[in-house]
């Protein structure tokens, strides 16, 4: 964001005066898109997006410094909080809690774009029952070397297994490259099992569409494939919602969509500017979503009927961490993308003949998630390199010690 010294500016949003502070301030260059005005766009499309974030905790995802910048995370609701921004306390698997932001009307979507939230994190949960998500999330991210026209095939596959057992899905782009697909359940199950049932579909759609979708958790033995991410469904676990802005330079948006449209239309024709044409010309194309809430008892028949997944082999040392099946090499660690990719540059240049042999979906750049931060590692699997020919494991390029504890895969 460019510095900007303009005076803050007060609107009245739902009844409520929302303060703008930096209004001129430049977010998305290209786009040529102010603080203002993505403020602003959320207040245009707020029936829409409170569809997907209202009356659920959400992480803030605050990018103070610009779409360049990694954003970090904030999971307690800041002390100084206007009165019409409501709270509700998650307790968290690893025995912490937070305080975390709840918004209910357009002013509060308002309050958070102002903090420098471009995208929503909601948790699939209302803030009324905190242990019960009332969503099932489908989240279909394509490997490297994948192509949108094979996402949408999984995507119709993964309609038919919902269709099978009762459910109905609902399409999203992602704002990036793949598809979200939204199935509201009733609030009757607890975490585990919603995870359990996303693990089932997953494995179901790979069961119809061997090689085009894999349920494969570790990212090396998923190929060129889509992967149907059911682990976006465990606690603790946020996906950007309806009507999110992405930190793309085109201003990009996770948009839904009709299921006749999903084959014929492309994420990158979703901006802030086209969106809110959109939506003033046909509305939310989710506005059913809340009156469509399914079971989620034949999903939880056919995790039966399938037994437990495969478990991956565990190593040799007594740790009982995982073993790969793959010849993989670590790179770097580093605390950005754009140093991500130098040092995968450097490894290539150094090991040019490997390099040349590896596959799209060999190259492993992973968004490590951590308590407040993204981090990246940097691994190649060299399944297609002749082992004579393999290069060992070096020392680190860069080895970044990320702060605040353990991170997770993105």
């Amino acid at each position: 964001m460019t510095p900007s010294k303009t005076p803050a500016e007060t609107l009245e949003i739902a009844g409520h005066e929302v303060r703008v502070t930096s209004p001129d301030r430049v977010v998305f260059p290209q786009a040529a898109l102010t603080k203002l005005d993505i403020v602003r766009y959320y207040v245009a499309v707020a029936d829409g997006a409170l569809r997907g974030a209202g009356g659920r905790p959400m992480v803030l995802k605050r990018f103070v410094k610009g779409i360049d910048e990694e954003a970090f995370f904030q999971k307690r609701v800041p002390e100084k909080h206007p009165d019409f921004i409501d709270t509700a306390t998650l307790h968290y698997a690893r025995g912490t809690s937070a305080e975390e932001t709840v918004v209910r009307d357009a002013a509060g979507l308002a309050w958070v774009a102002n903090l420098g939230c471009l995208d929503l994190n909601p948790h699939p949960v209302r803030a009324e029952d905190l242990d019960h998500p009332d969503e099932l999330r489908v989240d279909l991210d394509p490997m490297p070397g994948v192509e949108w026209a094979q996402i949408v095939d999984v995507a119709m596959i993964a309609r038919e297994v919902l269709d099978d057992h009762g459910l109905v899905g609902w399409p999203k782009t992602s704002g990036s490259r793949g598809l979200h697909i939204l199935v509201r359940i009733a609030p009757e199950w607890d975490f585990a099992a919603v995870r359990l049932a996303a693990e089932t579909l997953a494995r179901e759609v790979e069961n119809r569409a061997p090689g085009l979708a894999t349920a494969r958790w570790w990212k090396e033995e998923r190929g060129e494939s889509v992967f149907v991410d059911f682990n976006q469904n465990a606690k603790d676990r946020t996906v950007a919602s309806a009507y999110s802005i992405r930190p793309l330079p085109d201003a990009r948006v996770s948009t839904p969509l009709a299921w006749d449209e999903v084959r014929a239309r492309r994420p990158e024709e979703f901006t802030v500017a086209t969106v809110l044409e959109r939506f003033a010309a046909i509305g939310d194309p989710h506005r059913g979503i809340d009156e469509a809430a399914g079971r989620l008892d034949g999903l939880l028949r056919l995790a039966d009927e399938l037994g437990p997944a495969e478990k991956p082999p565990t190593a040799s040392d007594g740790t009982g961490r995982r073993a790969s099946t793959m010849p993989l090499i670590e790179v770097a660690r580093t605390k950005t993308k754009p140093e991500a990719l130098e040092a995968l540059e450097t490894w290539k240049t150094t090991h040019e003949r490997p390099a040349a042999m590896l596959h799209p979906a060999d190259v492993m750049i992973d968004g490590m998630r951590g308590s407040s931060s993204l981090w990246y590692r940097v691994r190649v699997n060299l399944q297609h390199v002749p082992e004579a020919e393999r290069p060992p494991q070096e020392p680190l390029l860069a080895d970044y010690d990320p702060p605040h504890g353990p991170s997770t895969q993105r």
